[in-house]
């Protein structure tokens, strides 16, 4: 009998041990920490407390997750992550894509690009990565032209001309949004525009449905294997969180997997 109520106390102590297994994400508000609210009541059933950080910036949960002060994170695609690890001497890991989201430039004073003006100024992203993907983007339309114009990693030394004499102002991601009543055009990210209730719909440029810009759960070497994070990456690519983003986002951001 003892020994019965000594084996029901150890397993009632491995089950609540289980259950209170912790795993802290990070996350960009929108669509990240919306989505990952969505699956934290799966992850519950299955023993993980799923804690969300929610950061407004592109450096911070790289940083936190290197610096294992995150388990993982949750707000960036391959070409980002890959540039962040070069750069900072990193090896954080793309665990599962999720979804990806359309990359656009929106103006509040004019309809059309052939309205520009000349001498307008365009904000694009000021991080390498996301530099080099606005200018492709400026050059597709026919706004610049560039030494590659398939070069993702192309910078404003790569632009051989710009007969309107367009002003491209470099500006930290989570700026685009807020200064989009302060400069003629301005891409915006789209996790960023639904923030701030921009209709990615009325984008002027719009790069859309890109595989190679699926955004990522990602971990470190030392626990992509850890069970939470596998529990997770399950539910991130299970057939609930591909309804709920068609249907949140209508069309906004599409699943990536």
């Amino acid at each position: 009998m003892k020994k019965t109520v000594i084996a029901g106390l150890l397993a009632l102590f491995s089950y609540s041990a289980m259950a209170n297994e912790t795993l802290l994400v990070g996350a960009t508000p929108v669509p990240h920490a919306e989505i990952l609210a969505f699956v934290k009541p799966v992850l519950a059933k299955e023993g993980v407390d799923l804690k969300i950080k929610v950061f407004n910036d592109f450096i911070q949960p790289n940083q936190q997750l290197a610096e294992k002060n995150l388990d993982a994170n949750y707000y960036q695609y391959r070409p980002f992550l890959d540039d962040y690890n070069k750069n900072r001497h990193t090896n954080l890991v793309p665990v599962v894509g999720v979804h990806i989201e359309p990359f656009g430039a929106y103006s509040t004073k004019y309809k059309n690009l052939h309205d520009l003006p000349d001498g307008a100024t365009i904000a694009i992203p000021n991080d390498p990565v996301n530099t080099g993907r606005s200018l492709v983007l400026l050059s597709e339309a026919g706004l610049i032209t560039l030494k590659n114009p398939q070069d993702p990693q192309s910078t404003e030394k790569d632009i051989t001309a710009n007969p309107h004499h367009f002003k491209i102002r470099p500006l930290e991601g989570a700026m685009l949004a807020r200064a989009l009543n302060q400069v003629d055009l301005a891409f915006v990210f789209a996790n960023y525009a639904l923030e701030a209730g921009i209709d990615t719909d009325k984008a002027l440029i719009v790069e859309k449905g890109k595989s190679l810009y699926v955004e990522y759960l990602v971990a470190r070497p030392d626990n992509i294997n850890d069970p939470g994070i596998q529990k997770l990456a399950k539910a991130l690519n299970s057939d609930a969180v591909r309804q709920f983003i068609l249907t949140r986002y209508q069309g906004k951001i599409a699943p990536g997997f």
